[in-house]
């Protein structure tokens, strides 16, 4: 019998039981890739994240309950929590080697209760007018400011926050026309914030993931160019709800990256049992 510590934390969160939960595995050794299939299955979370130490960095890997992904904002930020909180980094920056490259998690703010995780940029190319994923939005032409697509997902700007809040989306449909997933987002007329999305992806098993991280790789993007400013802080307008602080500038190789932070909450820790 082999115990493996497990931790669910709520990523993107103010306070327990909102952002968006995640699930932790810590190994000494990287599980083969059923094994964590079917744990993630187990947790049925978002995304359950696999944290294996490599010398000075950590191997880290994300699954959904339905398939492995290539990148996960909220459950990095929740695995570096768990690593900051639990002592086993012991200065104030940790970095992973993941599926889409190396990944600097660091703690920020006055009381070091943020914590900001350096990503890619996912650039959008317009589309022309989908009629497909408009139908599976279940939303009318008028309410489309713009359509495009990055590496991962497709990206849809509506006309207003309202129009944002009643999406009610046809999953089955969405499922097959998407790879991944559709950020759905709008500009924000509620103070403070500068822009409001939503994210769905059934194809991966999520219909509406609660905070995305990985999705504001590509709205800081696409609203820089929009509102002409590099800095935003953003909310992610699900029934959880997440806030997130969001930055895009260029590194000392004049690449241009992603660096969203946010605060991070353990709501249960354990053991996983497995013969």
């Amino acid at each position: 019998m082999i115990s493996v510590p497990v931790y669910q934390v709520d990523a993107f969160a103010e306070k327990p039981f909102s952002g968006n939960p995640a699930a932790i595995c810590l190994l000494e050794n990287e599980g083969n890739e059923a094994w964590m299939q079917k744990v993630a299955q187990e947790m049925n979370l978002s995304e359950t994240a696999f944290v294996t130490y490599d010398g000075e960095t950590y191997n880290l890997r994300w699954f959904t309950p339905k398939m492995e992904v290539d990148l996960c904002g909220h459950a990095t930020l929740a695995a570096a929590h768990v690593l900051f909180s639990e002592r086993h980094v012991n200065k104030k920056n940790v970095k992973f080697k993941t599926k889409s490259g190396s990944l600097t998690a660091s703690l920020t703010g006055k009381n070091n209760d943020y914590i900001e995780i350096s990503f890619p940029v996912e650039k959008d190319e317009p589309l022309n007018d989908l009629d497909d994923l408009i139908k599976a939005l279940r939303i009318n032409h008028e309410a489309v400011n713009y359509i495009g697509k990055n590496s991962f997902d497709y990206l849809v700007e509506v006309v207003s926050e309202k129009k944002l809040g009643e999406i009610a989306p046809d999953f089955k449909l969405l499922s097959e026309i998407t790879d991944r997933g559709v950020i759905v987002t709008s500009k924000s007329r509620t103070s403070p914030y500068d822009f409001v999305s939503r994210f769905f992806a059934p194809a991966v098993g999520i219909d509406e993931d609660p905070v995305t991280g990985s999705a504001h790789c590509n709205l800081a993007y696409y609203w820089k160019n929009k509102l002409n400013k590099s800095q935003f802080l953003a909310y992610q307008d699900s029934d959880r709800g997440g806030e997130l602080r969001v930055r895009i500038e260029s590194d000392k190789d004049l690449k241009e990256r992603v660096y969203i932070s946010g605060k991070a909450i353990t709501v249960m820790k354990g053991e996983l049992l497995y013969l």
